[in-house]
């Protein structure tokens, strides 16, 4: 079990006066089997006019704000203390053929999954994709060779490049350049899976990251992370990190999931404003409190 303390921090500026501000986020980490949230605030400054929480259609945290003071700086903070469980794959799923854990929509057991398991608008699954899942998805295949596989054809095939791309990237583009940052990785991931009726879907996150021999941990460089999970049965899914080459553990801090990013950005909203101009600065730091 491993425990962090996690500070995300937010702040737009802006070249003139704000009257109004809207704010809609998801910066809570879920409560789940093997992750505990031990105390958790979000805290925005101007104080807000109106600040409520909630949960949306997939379970998430999120919290929406409206502030009415006059304000040239926005600063949204979300602070965490958190435990994460190392999992434990099911070896008996994991073991059985890809084919096998296809949702369908008239299955109790896999109803809610196979929302998962349906293509955007518009759509990612295009020929190319299919065309790239076809060497990995071959008849027979255990799921944990088809998921092995695909991490680290990911992983080899693609360069990661900060700036590369935006939130409105397509997954086609990703797969033409080749070239992406975690999101596009996991979305990537995600059209393959949803190409062969299997259901994933989009998580984001945190993942604690440790400093090199000899040199000291540096507060606030981290950054939030997105990762892909497959449904396997059940409530039961496979967390995997195409970006890292590797399954999702105890360093990974589950915050928030849906079918795409568009569902669970850590941020959006509306501002009223003459302002010509606007800067964002976010600084992540998770912060390994205690490792047992």
């Amino acid at each position: 079990m491993r425990r962090y303390r996690i500070t995300h921090r937010t702040t737009y500026g802006y070249s003139d006066s704000v009257s109004s501000s809207y704010g809609r986020g998801y910066l809570t980490p879920r409560e789940l089997p093997g992750q505990r949230v031990l105390e958790t605030g979000v805290t925005v400054t101007p104080q807000p006019t109106d600040q409520s929480s909630g949960h949306d259609v997939y379970g998430n945290d999120n919290i929406f704000f409206h502030v009415t003071t006059a304000h040239k700086e926005l600063v949204v903070t979300g602070e965490s203390t958190v435990e994460v469980d190392s999992p434990t794959p099911p070896a008996d799923l994991l073991s059985a053929p890809w084919e096998a854990i296809r949702p369908t929509a008239s299955s109790p057991d896999g109803a809610i999954a196979y929302e998962f398991s349906l293509d955007l608008q518009p759509p990612e699954i295009t020929a190319a994709v299919r065309e790239y899942a076809d060497s990995i998805f071959v008849g027979g295949r255990s799921v944990d060779e088809v998921i092995t596989d695909l991490t680290h054809r990911i992983y080899t095939d693609f360069t990661y490049k900060s700036g590369s791309t935006t939130v409105s990237t397509r997954v086609d583009e990703v797969l033409r350049d080749r070239t992406g940052v975690c999101q596009d990785f996991a979305r990537m991931a995600i059209a393959c899976l949803r190409s062969r009726g299997l259901a994933a879907r989009y998580v984001s996150g945190y993942l604690a990251t440790d400093p090199p021999p000899g040199k000291e941990r540096m507060v606030g460089v981290d950054a939030t992370h997105a990762w892909a999970a497959v449904w396997l049965t059940g409530d039961t899914w496979l967390a995997f990190d195409p970006t890292n080459d590797q399954r999702a553990d105890e360093r990974y801090i589950t915050v928030a999931w849906g079918r795409d990013y568009a569902d669970v950005p850590p941020l959006r909203g509306v501002i009223y404003t003459d302002s010509k101009k606007s800067t964002i600065a976010v600084s992540v730091d998770v912060a390994p409190l205690i490792n047992r």
